[in-house]
């Protein structure tokens, strides 16, 4: 059960509302950790107007959330839903990075059809959607043939999805195959073809400036933004990412360019971290930390407790001005054993991880309005007046209580309504299994 009831016209109030003041546009007032009250006016499914707690008119149909956090839908701009929900068929038996590409290789070489893909995909947008998620974007494993078949399933679910969760979708190759022509030209007429993004993964290769112009060439050429797996190791000799800030520089790329994990940067002496992040602020990169993934696969050695927390230096880039975002990153499969696509849990854990606390002001940034500016989707994953009434009511009304619980009884109103956030069941998944 709802821990209340929404009403049902078509113009209402939600009165005293407690809403994350990093999430709103246009209104301004008194904060308390980061939190402002507010009634939220709502008609014809769209935000009709922000005003100060106990200003809206008293005639108007509404409900009183009794100072409820009311937060925007959110934005899981880092996934991998084309590999989801295959770990009861192909568990990490090792737990480890290197564990984690050998079970998805086999997996994938075995059981990748259109229909296990479709399938899986369904399955975890309907787990997104009903935790509150409008906005996501995943990376498909593009490896000959997969490519094909993957973003061809990805592009019936972009249109089946829409209006739901909007969908977005980077190619992830390791670069070493983008010296191979006949492979690169045929995915970059494919990610064109369906609207996607160039991805990659980056290794320490001797050549690898003259690999990232090929790539930032290409993007640029065919109007493409890039997202990157980069330094997803603590080897502190591993670091990519300074290049590809570099490379972006050099070329004078002008689309978006985002960069995921960086988790080695946080290995680096001081200096040379410094001297990284300078770059990357001056190259308008964006980063996406994927804490979950990153401490479950990271310095993970048997009989010995681990030592590293798998995330990159957050605040740090943060405080050069770097836009910095979390994200749920691998569901239920080899690179991670657990996990929903709840940004509400990213978000849990990330506070808990990276220290995102004391004070938490700007943390309800990171899975809404930040990643959708990253996505280039401004309009989507915030409060605004005239915006659509999109909106997360939770059972909580300080940081302490909605950190503490799941908030498993939240409401998600899509358009100003209700919606049902029945799960699905993972029996469904029992015939891929077979």
């Amino acid at each position: 059960m709802s821990f209340l009831s929404l009403p049902q016209d078509d113009r209402f109030v939600l009165r005293a509302a407690t809403l994350p003041a990093v999430a709103i546009v246009g209104f301004d007032a008194p904060a308390t950790e980061g939190l402002v009250k507010a009634d939220l006016v709502i008609s014809g499914g769209k935000i009709e107007a922000i005003l100060p707690a106990g200003q809206a008119e008293a005639s108007l149909p509404g409900v009183d959330v009794r100072d409820s956090m009311v937060w925007p839908t959110f934005a899981d701009m880092h996934t991998h839903i084309d590999k989801g929900h295959i770990w009861d068929r192909r568990p990490n038996v090792s737990g480890d990075f290197e564990g984690a590409l050998n079970a998805v290789r086999t997996d994938r070489e075995a059981k990748w059809s259109a229909a296990d893909v479709r399938a899986r995909m369904d399955f975890s947008l309907r787990c997104a959607y009903a935790h509150g998620t409008s906005l996501l974007r995943t990376h498909l494993d593009s490896l000959a043939p997969q490519h094909r078949i993957s973003f061809e399933v990805f592009s019936e679910m972009r249109d089946a999805w829409k209006g739901k969760v909007e969908i977005q979708a980077a190619a992830l190759f390791p670069l070493d195959a983008i010296t191979d022509e006949a492979y690169f030209s045929d995915l970059v007429s494919v990610i064109v073809e369906h609207k996607g993004l160039l991805g990659g993964l980056t290794q320490m290769w001797p050549d690898l400036d003259a690999r990232l112009d090929i790539l930032f060439r290409t993007a640029a050429e065919n109007g493409l933004d890039i997202d990157l797996h980069v330094d997803e190791t603590q080897a502190r000799e591993v670091l990519t990412l300074r290049a590809i800030a570099e490379a972006k520089i050099r070329n004078r790329f002008d689309g978006g360019v985002t960069v995921g994990h960086c988790c080695s940067l946080a290995r680096q002496e001081d200096d040379v971290a410094k001297a990284t992040i300078d770059v990357v602020a001056k190259a308008g990169l964006s980063v996406v930390s994927l804490p979950m993934c990153n401490m479950y696969l990271q310095d993970r050695v048997a009989g010995r407790t681990p030592r590293y927390r798998g995330v990159t230096l957050f605040k740090e880039l943060a405080a050069a001005g770097v836009a910095t975002a979390v994200s749920s990153d691998n569901t239920r499969d080899p690179f991670y054993a657990y996990g929903d696509l709840d940004p509400v849990e990213v978000l849990r854990e990330a506070v808990r991880i990276i220290h995102l606390d004391h004070p938490l002001d700007e943390a309800p940034c990171f899975v809404t309005s930040t990643p959708a500016d990253i996505l280039g989707r401004p309009d989507l994953c915030r409060i605004a007046a005239g915006g659509s009434a999109d909106l997360v009511i939770f059972n909580a009304r300080r940081w302490s209580e909605f950190l503490s619980r799941p908030q498993a009884d939240r409401i998600v109103m899509r358009n100003g309504k209700g919606i049902d956030r029945s799960l699905p069941d993972y029996r469904e998944l029992d015939p891929l299994y077979a």
